[in-house]
């Protein structure tokens, strides 16, 4: 069973990135290093987080 929501926090800064990538990061809502947002676990989100997951450290709540 998955959990409903992730906490998802931005650890490596978004300058010096492919713009695909920059562009994942508006979409999950991230501006700021260190940033914390609660996302829904769906494929959406999921996808973005893969996209980036360099960037990104990702719990399930």
């Amino acid at each position: 069973m998955q959990a409903n929501t992730l906490s998802v926090t931005m650890i490596k800064s978004k300058f010096g990135r492919l713009p695909g990538h920059q562009a994942c990061l508006k979409g999950l809502g991230l501006r700021k290093m260190n940033q914390n947002i609660v996302v829904p676990n769906t494929p959406e989100y999921r996808g973005m987080i893969n996209k980036i997951s360099y960037m990104l450290r990702v719990e399930e709540i």
